[in-house]
């Protein structure tokens, strides 16, 4: 049997608090650090997971060395062994030595006290109802059902705003979703890392939905955009 999970980016210009304490003292995070990543903690049109991928992702812009050596390390170990009953194992497994891994070590390295996601309302339901459509209709890319784009569907709300649309399928937790997507594995551009660790385009609003999928079992919509301009 094999699994083949995928994740997609479009980057367009225009207490879930848990723990991780697993390399030790030096990476160790403080009740302050996770309390503020935890932007989500009272968003009441999210479920759980949802909000893990709001903080998951807010950990990484917090201090990125130590998110690759706690909650990162967490997930590739559970998602190895997981993967292991499948027969392309090899395919799947996170490989710590790819150019991938050590990329993003790399990168995450330079990440320290970025500013932080917040969830909002609006742009939630935007995800929401392509992540409808997805399932519906067994879809996976940006492109609705009825040929709208992402520009199409997140600018009748943000007009004027720099935004972005992140996509993944096959994982139902928060941190899976938000590790897979900065791993980007066989994604050239690295673009949905590039979007979660960003500061160019000032994303700073993000809208979660994870959702059923007929063909993936999961699909996540991550929908972002910019704060508004300054009046």
């Amino acid at each position: 049997m094999k699994f083949i999970p995928i994740t997609f980016l479009v980057f367009l210009f225009f207490s879930t608090a848990a723990k991780s304490q697993s390399a030790g003292s030096r990476y160790t995070w403080t009740e302050q650090e996770l309390e503020n990543a935890n932007t989500a903690k009272n968003t009441p049109y999210l479920n759980d997971e949802e909000k893990k991928i709001v903080f998951y992702m807010n950990l990484a812009r917090t201090d990125g060395t130590k998110f690759f050596n706690t909650f990162f390390q967490d997930f590739v170990n559970a998602y190895n062994i997981d993967m292991q009953r499948y027969n392309n194992y090899n395919d799947l497994k996170v490989n710590r030595k790819d150019k991938y891994y050590r990329g993003l070590q790399e990168d995450l390295a330079e990440i320290k006290g970025l500013p932080l996601f917040s969830p909002d309302e609006t742009l939630t339901w935007i995800a929401q109802q392509h992540a409808k459509d997805m399932s519906k209709n067994n879809l996976a890319g940006h492109n609705s059902s009825d040929g709208r784009t992402p520009v199409d569907r997140i600018s009748k709300y943000y007009a004027g705003r720099a935004m972005g649309e992140n996509l993944a399928f096959g994982f139902s937790k928060g941190l899976a979703n938000v590790c897979m997507l900065l791993l980007d594995k066989n994604v050239p551009d690295l673009g949905h890392r590039k979007t979660i660790l960003g500061t160019r385009y000032n994303l700073s609003l993000v809208g979660v939905n994870i959702r059923q999928h007929p063909g993936y079992k999961y699909c996540a919509a991550i929908d972002f955009v910019s704060a508004p301009a300054a009046q």
